[in-house]
């Protein structure tokens, strides 16, 4: 009896020294960082890996190192024209020094979300409604600022800030909707007119083109018309005088008489008179041809041959 108590006892010892060292045992993941606290003071802080601890005496606290979203409720925002919008954002972060972020703030999940929530009215209400709809890159940018230097006291650092959506009322919406439409309509009507005043100008520039092009062609058809005549004429004029020379030169190289001169002038003349004409201009040299012609008459008597005696 003795006997079973005593390893009774024993395996009690045994398992409760199990117990207490497997406690004393702490796993540290890659991602996260241990606050050790002995006795409810801090007194390091555990890198990744395992590590042991003094059991009932010191405990860690786990802190998640990786960037984690918080998402900011949507809130109703007054812009700087008295527009009010909802405005919905998200907050990308990442916890810098474990410490800090247990010690210098309760809780800064939700501390963030108000600090989120307040700058943005700070900042969105400083802007008119178009600027908020169109300058969402600035307002993630000033808001980020202000929330990493807002958050630094407590070991986290804001890495991005990101406006999901800005929704203005109902009305201003559909307002704004039309006047969009209304800046198309007009753009377009624009660019309708400038392009049939574009054709206009290309139409009236073409008929123009064609014109002068047109008006050269036949000037220059005309000039070498005009070229081609005087060419011919020069060649005409040159073979006339050619000829005139080498009848010229004929005429001088065959010597001939005055006589024979006088006869084909009234060759001429008997052409001249056919009977064709109704008016013939005879030369005021008349009177010597006709001595010409009775003094040849009788050199033809002379020389004609007497008939012979039967």
């Amino acid at each position: 009896m003795i006997l079973t108590t005593l390893i009774l006892i024993v395996t009690i010892i045994l398992f409760l020294a199990v117990c207490i060292a497997v406690s004393a045992i702490r796993i540290v993941k890659p991602y996260q960082r241990g606050v050790v606290e002995r006795l409810g003071r801090y007194t390091k802080t555990l890198e990744p890996g395992l590590t042991m601890l003094v059991p009932f005496i010191e405990t860690v606290k786990k802190v998640d190192m990786r960037e984690t979203v918080l998402d900011v409720p949507p809130q109703d925002v007054i812009t700087r024209d008295n527009v009010v919008v909802n405005v919905d954002a998200i907050i990308y972060y990442m916890i810098m020094d474990p410490v800090r972020v247990l010690y210098n703030v309760a809780n800064f999940r939700d501390a963030s979300s108000k600090l989120a929530q307040t700058n943005l009215r700070n900042v969105i209400g400083s802007m008119a409604l178009d600027e908020t709809l169109t300058s969402r890159e600035l307002i993630n940018t000033q808001l980020r600022d202000v929330m990493d230097r807002a958050t630094d006291p407590w070991g986290i650092r804001v890495s991005k800030v990101e406006i999901k959506r800005i929704d203005p009322p109902a009305d201003v919406t559909e307002a704004m909707h039309r006047q969009m439409k209304a800046e198309r309509d007009r753009r377009a009507m624009i660019l309708e007119a400038e392009g049939k005043r574009d054709a206009t100008i290309n139409v009236a520039e073409g008929d123009k083109k064609s014109a002068i092009l047109k008006a050269e062609g036949e000037a220059q058809a005309m000039i070498k018309v005009a070229e081609a005549k005087r060419k011919e004429e020069i060649l005409v004029a040159e073979g006339e005088a050619g000829a005139i020379s080498e009848i010229f030169d004929s005429i001088h190289k065959g010597k001939p008489t005055n006589d024979l001169l006088t006869y084909k002038y009234l060759q001429t003349l008997e052409g001249m008179a056919d009977g064709k004409a109704t008016k013939i201009v005879v030369p005021y040299e008349i009177g010597s041809l006709m001595g010409l012609a009775t003094s040849l008459g009788e050199i033809l008597k002379k020389e004609e041959p007497k008939p012979k005696k039967g």
